[in-house]
């Protein structure tokens, strides 16, 4: 097999073919800067004294990579020795491929206590911009990527302190699988309960085949100019984040369609981009690079509602801050399209508000004030342009601006099948298709690459079958009472016992009252009969009869159900949406009222989106269980922690994908797909809708769209049980989990963790599936009992912290296996099992007498070691439940407080054996321990303070600190909670 070094060799010389110049000579941080220093003088065409270097060097070396990205791109300022000042670039900035390329390998920045060398370094201009790590072909890639994050973590690493800080982005390969990803601070990787993925990339081309083998990968993407466009063009600094974002292939390639064909003015052409592929990032950089184009005016993108408006303004600020401004008014339209000033060159407005502005007959004449553009080359780029471009605004624009180019955006593009289920009454129907308007595609990227590319999930869908084995018939209603109890039946299994949140769309606004009034009558009901219910927070938002009111009137222009229900009974509707807005400030403390919809509307949003929290940190009377709408939120809005859709609803084509599209954003593994719930038996018109945007490959659409059935998840599970017996019996162990506390060797301990983690991830996929009959929840508890589950999970949780214990040790001796080993604890974090539930928990079990106790203290120990998002306290909760009186009857506050004073009892008795054990005064240990903990820093001269009066010998003194820091480190990690004490890495 081909070693790391060969691989390493073998690039080295692609690379020189690709013209890079290799330096073998630049090893450490001082030929690094050497080699820096000559390439700045000759750029800058300046000769800098030891001293001036010095002091440009300080200037230049930032903490974070942030700040020295943004220096890496501008013009820069720096004052000689002599006074003179130097206007000077670190790259040429106007011509990146003018540029100097190196290549250098095995540099080594930290020689005090690290030994680390970089595989690859890529420079330009002698600043490092890429870093290549590889590895052998039997190991993963995903290990490389852990290996730079946990590089990146230690002190003294050379990214925040040397010319590491100009590294923009980092590749990973094993020579058959390459991928790539952009540098930030703070990066993690994976490895706790929150599960917050980096976003790697894979390098594709414009039919979006994978590109992945190695010397492939270097051919397409590490090209002298290649590299440098996707740096300076196609990387992306997002300012309110402080982070750096790199393009995928296909928005990039989407963005190339567009910019080509202004250049060449080959008239317009749309982009068919996946809901979720993120259009707003490639509408933002295409728009930004027409920006210095001096044969275009103006840049408008369009939105077709007043939340979408706000929605893209704030997301293109986000990427470049103050980079659009909001237009409040058509007045404001109009005056910023006549301004000459640079920042109004891009625009973001709503179709309404152009409408206006280019309406004849307006008293305040903006047609006329309009008319010295009319000639001039204006871009305009429509989002969701499937549903804002059928009408009398497109005639208008392109009767207007004979000279302009537009382009489109969309998800869903209109083709003949559907473009009668587009057309509303009143419309001109003159233009049928996208294509009819836009005249060509420019670029695809379908929701079927997505899928495959995992950038959104698959679908899993139940069409209801109510206490039948078979769906209901097409046409068949379901009573909306039934539909309200399989919704309350069904949702905490929907939504992994509500980590997730859902939206319930309705046909009507009359539907959507009554539905708001069953659940809180029904929900009543079970409160009465049963104490432990936990009811559901339900939202409601439709928006009320406009009656003149412009802002209603703008979010209602593409909300056709809500516009046609709003003309009969208005005062009922009005009347009962303040009842509900009511409800709402009851529950959540806030002063909402119909004058200002829009913001009822968006406190509604926001909080959807706080499902991310913790119960912990938010609490759940906070957050929003299921929205109940019409036809708002089933378009164009985002969030990771909506994962189901119930459907009582009409849905055909554009408007199905689009609504489904909500639940299928990428979280992590305990969101395995979007789910829906049909009460309306619509698999026609999803298997209508699949074949219509499928994209090319049509054939396989289903089977990549849709999750297995649960029958074949349920053999799958089995077949993971059993494989997990077969393991265990190879072992002489029985299959049981306290056995597995019998494995011998690292070996065994790392295929147990390998095999139980296929168990669980087929077991959290079957726990969301929401279409499970009696006899297959029973076969799945035949399979593994629950007990013996949460048994097996407790065992898994301890065996991976030894390991992952192990892999961080960083020793010489860590086993290669070990350290290759993925953990994913978030498979093993429960929503509902938290730090309340168990107290809450023990509170219950020990105010009932001996023989209706709900749970013993084993239970409920086995239970809280059983979930990773209590790791960090498991040992200490587990200590003080076996430390009660388990009759004693005691309640919620007590237990709280109990705790805390626990915890502080053994914190101190542990830091008192410490400090015996060592000769020391716990009172000493004690101020240097809690020294640390407020600066969250370990200083080595305070510790040589510590003990000094033992009056040792420099090698005794060495000695004493090693074991010292041996027994405190572990105190010391527990009390940091997680966050990382800088400084401490050496004694880890």
């Amino acid at each position: 097999m081909t070693k790391e070094n060969q691989i390493e060799e073998k690039l080295i010389k692609h690379l020189e073919e690709l013209k890079y110049i290799y330096r073998p000579e630049i090893v450490d941080r001082k030929s690094l800067e050497q080699n820096f220093k000559s390439k700045f003088e000759a750029l800058n065409r300046v000769r800098l004294s030891d001293n001036e270097f010095l002091r440009l060097r300080e200037d230049l070396i930032k903490p974070d990579v942030f700040n020295a990205s943004k220096f890496l791109r501008e013009k820069q300022y720096f004052q000689r020795e002599d006074g003179t000042p130097l206007h000077y670039t670190l790259v040429n900035i106007k011509d990146w491929c003018k540029n100097e390329f190196e290549v250098i390998n095995q540099l080594r920045i930290n020689t005090e206590n690290s030994h680390h060398r970089f595989d690859i370094i890529l420079l330009i201009n002698g600043l490092p911009v890429v870093q290549i790590e590889l590895k052998k072909l039997d190991i993963s890639p995903r290990k490389a990527i852990q290996q730079i994050v946990e590089y990146k973590n230690e002190p003294g690493n050379g990214y925040g302190n040397s010319l590491l800080c100009f590294m923009q982005m980092f590749i990973v390969s094993n020579g058959s699988r390459t991928l790539y990803f952009a540098n930030n601070k703070n990066q993690h990787f994976a490895f706790n309960a929150d599960e917050q993925f980096l976003p790697v990339y894979e390098l594709a081309d414009i039919e979006n085949k994978k590109i992945n083998k190695l010397f492939d990968f270097t051919e397409k993407f590490l090209s002298k100019c290649t590299l440098a466009e996707m740096i300076s063009k196609y990387m992306v600094l997002v300012e309110s984040e402080q982070r750096l974002l790199v393009m995928r292939p296909y928005q990039i390639y989407a963005v190339k369609a567009i910019v080509d064909c202004i250049l060449q003015n080959r008239g317009n052409g749309y982009i068919w981009h996946t809901t979720g592929s993120g259009k707003t990032l490639t509408s933002f950089k295409a728009s930004t690079l027409l920006k210095d184009n001096p044969d275009i005016e103006k840049c408008l993108f369009v939105v077709d509602r007043k939340d979408l408006d706000r929605q893209t303004r704030e997301e293109f600020n986000k990427f470049q801050e103050g980079s659009v401004e909001e237009n409040t008014n058509t007045e404001t339209l109009v005056r910023r399209l006549l301004s000459s000033d640079y920042s109004d060159k891009v625009i973001v407005t709503t179709i309404q508000k152009l409408g206006l502005a280019l309406d004849g007959s307006n008293k305040k004449n903006y047609k006329d004030r309009l008319e010295p553009l009319s000639k001039k080359r204006i871009v305009f780029i429509f989002d969701e342009c499937h549903r804002s471009q059928f009408g009398q605004n497109h005639s208008a624009i392109k009767e207007f601006f004979p000279n302009a180019q537009l382009f489109g955006f969309t998800g869903t593009p209109i083709f003949d099948e559907n473009a009668n289920y587009n057309i509303r009454e009143g419309e001109y129907a003159s233009y049928k298709t996208t294509l009819d308007i836009f005249e060509k595609q420019l670029h695809a990227y379908t929701i079927t690459h997505a899928i495959d590319d995992n950038n959104v999930l698959r679908f899993h869908i139940d069409f209801f079958k109510g206490k039948g084995a078979q769906p209901a018939k097409p046409g068949i209603a379901i009573t909306q009472q039934a539909v309200v109890e399989a919704i309350l039946d069904k949702h905490d299994a929907a939504t992994n016992s509500r980590r997730f949140n859902a939206i319930f769309a309705t046909a009507s606004i009359n539907n959507a009252i009554e539905y708001y009034q069953l659940f809180k009558e029904l929900q009543k009901k079970k409160q009465l009969e049963n104490d432990d219910y936990h009811p559901l927070n339900i939202a409601c938002v439709f928006s009320p009869p406009a009656e003149g009111n412009t802002d209603i009137q703008q979010i209602q222009e593409d909300l056709i159900q809500e516009k046609e229900d709003n003309k009969h009974n208005p005062e009922e509707k009005k009347a009962a949406l303040k009842t509900i807005i009511a409800d709402y400030n009851k529950q959540y403390g806030t002063n909402h009222d119909m004058s200002q919809f829009d913001l009822y509307y968006q406190d509604i949003q926001r909080r959807i989106k706080d499902q991310k929290y913790s119960n912990k940190d938010y609490s759940h009377e906070n957050k929003i269980d299921i929205t109940i709408v019409v036809d708002m939120l089933l378009t164009g809005f985002d969030s990771k922690y909506l994962n189901t859709l119930y459907v009582d609803k009409n849905l055909k084509y554009h408007g199905l994908i689009q609504a489904y599209s909500r639940t299928n954003r990428v979280l992590n593994d305990t969101k395995p797909y979007g789910s829906i719930l049909d009460f309306r038996s619509q698999q026609e018109a999803v298997n209508q809708a699949i074949a219509l945007f499928s994209g090319e490959d049509s054939g396989r659409a289903r089977e990549i769209w849709m999750v297995d059935p649960a029958p074949i998840i349920i053999d799958k599970f089995k077949e993971a049980v059993d494989k997990l017996g077969v393991f265990m019996h190879e072992h002489d162990l029985l299959n049981e989990p306290q056995q597995v506390y019998n494995l011998k060797g690292h070996a065994a301990k790392i295929n147990f963790i390998k095999n139980f983690k296929e168990v669980q991830r087929f077991k959290t996929q079957l726990d969301q599936y929401t279409d499970l009959n009696d006899q297959q929840k029973a076969e799945i508890e035949a399979i593994l009992p629950k007990d013996i589950l949460i048994s097996f999970k407790s065992s898994y949780i301890e065996t991976a912290k030894k390991l992952k214990e192990i892999q961080e040790s960083k020793g010489e001796e860590v086993p290669n296996d070990i350290q290759q080993l993925d953990f994913e604890f978030v498979l093993f974090a429960s929503a509902v099992i938290d730090y309340d539930y168990i107290m809450n928990l023990i509170a219950d079990s020990t105010q009932q007498k001996p023989a209706k106790q709900k749970m013993s203290k084993s239970q409920i120990i086995s239970l809280l070691n059983s979930n990773a998002n209590l790791m960090d306290e498991q040992e200490d909760l587990s200590d003080y439940i076996e430390s009660l009186d388990w009759n004693s009857g005691l309640d919620v506050d007590s237990l709280r407080k109990g705790f805390t004073f626990f915890k502080f009892d053994k914190y101190n008795q542990e830091l008192a054996e410490i400090a015996q054990k060592h000769g020391l005064q716990t009172a000493d240990l004690k101020v240097f321990v809690e020294s640390i903990m407020s600066r969250m820093i370990f200083d080595g001269e305070q510790l040589t303070d510590l003990l000094e009066p033992l009056d040792l010998s420099w090698k005794e003194r060495r000695n004493k600190e090693l074991a010292l820091m041996a027994d405190l480190v572990p105190q010391l990690k527990k009390l940091a909670q997680g966050r990382e004490i800088s400084g401490l890495a050496a004694y880890e």
